[in-house]
């Protein structure tokens, strides 16, 4: 099969549609996963055992799970249980989930990064164990971990086809799609793999940077 520029040219905005899609799905998948690691992180600090324990162990349940079966989860079992949702909040929720799990590890070893005399020198002027977390310590074990927090971003990005399989139209759905209508896979596919490593690499290059800008304000 020969390369057609004008097919190329023909199937480019719907590939450019489904890598709207695939960008929502990852800016909210990162969000979701940044806010709710943060707490996971948190719970798991807590002295209480039987908060602290159950926790780490959702946590560990999530990160020796496969990603592709928590989307079948939270799509096809989650309505027998009364929540119904659409199949891009599924993938959304599904992706924050699955990597928040690797998020609160991030945070976790952001936060034991972080003197102990710091919590002991705040409960001395009379701040309480929340105040401390968020005005203190919290500000201190966020710059250190910035670039692994990048890399996931970088993760949830590359794991967005998945999300094909609970009917989510994404960009390398948009291009299987297209490809089955013309018969025509060559132009498609070669463009999400190119979309897919302009991306990328783009990424990597402001992770790096970002890894440098922790480096100096550490």
């Amino acid at each position: 099969m020969s390369w057609s520029w004008p097919y190329a040219w023909e199937v480019l905005p719907r590939l450019l549609h489904g890598l709207g899609v695939t960008l929502e799905a990852t800016a909210a998948g990162f969000l979701f996963a940044l806010v709710v690691g943060l707490v996971w992180a948190a719970l798991r600090r807590s002295r209480r055992r039987l908060v602290a324990r159950p926790v780490a162990w959702l946590v560990e349940a999530v990160r020796s799970t496969p990603l592709l079966v928590q989307l079948y989860f939270v799509f096809y079992v989650f309505p027998r249980m009364g929540l119904v949702l659409s199949p891009l909040t599924a993938g959304i929720l599904g992706l924050g989930l699955h990597y928040s799990a690797y998020t609160s590890e991030i945070y976790r070893s952001g936060i034991e990064g972080v003197p102990r005399g710091q919590w002991e020198a705040a409960r001395a002027l009379g701040f309480t164990r929340l105040q401390t977390f968020a005005r203190i310590v919290l500000p201190q074990a966020i710059p250190p971990i910035l670039p692994a927090l990048g890399i996931r971003l970088i993760a949830i990005f590359k794991d967005t086809p998945l999300l094909a399989v609970i009917t989510v139209t994404e960009m390398l759905q948009e291009a299987k799609l297209a490809g089955a209508e013309s018969f025509r896979y060559l132009e498609p596919l070669t463009l999400v793999g190119a979309l897919f490593l302009i991306l990328s690499l783009a990424s990597s290059r402001l992770v790096r940077r970002v890894e440098v800008w922790s480096e100096k304000a550490a």
